[in-house]
């Protein structure tokens, strides 16, 4: 992850650590030790551990905390003290300096290494069980981009035999690419508000997330939900409409970091798709990823092709992309990409989509 993206992305999932630690948070002299579990210590999850370590007194003195790491993983190998006591700062330092240097953790001094044919899944969910137990109500804060930390969270959900622990997430896959009914045990369960936060996942902590939630718990009827849901595309849209070709404004963009790596992952509409859906799922539209229509930047014949061959073809989608610009402009109107959600009356079927 780039740094631009990790900015935003730390902003947002700083915010809704700080909101599950506040509620758990008293009034004691002392800083009260609110241990954590980051799964993801790539741009997003190192540039959190950064800023955890460079507001420890902000913490303390305004909220009465301090966060504790007890573990950092990543698809090879967790760190972390299994007794709960936490990781030094200069243990994370360290762990950072090796992550920034292009290392696994695996290969990090005194790594838990996953087993070669044990599934992330299972890693990551044993891990967190061994330190919601010897830690319970410690916090699993998914930086990722796998839908792998799905079973840990479920944790969140309880029952018998299964460590208290809480969550909060940037990470969109768990709550838009799995079925609805595992999203209603994370996130509309009655327990759902005090132990799983989803805030970082739409709208880069704008609050989205909490407005609706307040919308919904009143009863009020929604009818509509439109926007410009990706900042990514927004770029796009804007040097478009300043008359700089689509190509141009892409490579730009890929250049500040502004896409992933891969620009189709930002261009196809994914990542739209999925903050579209997570908040049909919180008005109570049962749907799935498929059920949501999509409309990528670009034609499928570009969708085989490496990165370098998609970006030296996007040349030949300029000047379908200008006819598109000067289309919109004379009818007083400019090119966004857009998602709207639009819950069903009782005659009519469930939708979402974007244009």
């Amino acid at each position: 992850m780039l740094a631009a993206r990790a900015s935003r992305s730390l902003t947002i999932a700083s915010l809704a650590l700080r909101v599950s630690a506040t509620q758990m948070s008293s009034c004691a002299t002392e800083p009260r030790e609110i241990p954590f579990v980051l799964f993801g210590a790539g741009g997003v999850g190192a540039a959190l551990l950064k800023a955890i370590v460079g507001t420890r007194t902000l913490h303390a003195e305004r909220y009465g905390v301090r966060f504790s790491a007890i573990a950092v993983c990543d698809s090879s190998a967790s760190v972390g003290t299994a007794g709960g006591a936490g990781l030094s700062d200069e243990a994370i330092a360290a762990l950072l300096s090796h992550k920034a240097a292009g290392n696994k953790l695996s290969a990090f001094a005194g790594a838990t290494v996953k087993g070669d044919n044990q599934p992330a899944a299972d890693f990551l969910k044993s891990v967190a069980t061994q330190c919601a137990t010897a830690s319970p109500g410690c916090i699993l804060v998914d930086c990722t981009g796998t839908d792998a930390t799905v079973p840990a969270l479920l944790m969140c959900a309880g029952g018998e035999g299964v460590p208290d622990v809480r969550a909060v997430l940037s990470n969109k896959k768990p709550v838009a690419d799995r079925p609805m009914s595992e999203f209603s045990k994370l996130a509309l369960a009655p327990r759902s508000a005090a132990r799983f936060r989803y805030e970082a996942t739409v709208g880069a902590g704008l609050p989205v997330i909490a407005a609706l939630g307040r919308v919904v718990g009143a009863a009020d009827p929604v009818s509509l939900i439109s926007g410009s849901f990706s900042g990514t595309l927004g770029y796009v849209m804007s040097g478009l409409q300043e008359g700089r070709p689509f190509s141009e404004v892409v490579s730009k963009a890929k250049e500040l970091g502004y896409t992933e790596p891969d620009p189709r992952d930002d261009l196809g509409g994914v990542d739209v798709a999925r903050k579209a859906l997570i908040l049909a799922r919180m008005l109570g539209m049962g749907l799935e990823m498929e059920d949501v229509q999509v409309t990528p930047l670009f034609p499928e014949a570009l969708a085989a092709l490496s990165v370098p061959e998609f970006m030296a073809a996007l040349p030949s989608l300029d000047t379908s992309f200008a006819d598109k610009v000067a289309s919109a402009a004379a009818q007083g109107q400019v090119l966004r990409y857009a998602a709207s959600v639009q819950p069903p009356s009782p005659d009519q079927p469930k939708g979402s989509d974007e244009h």
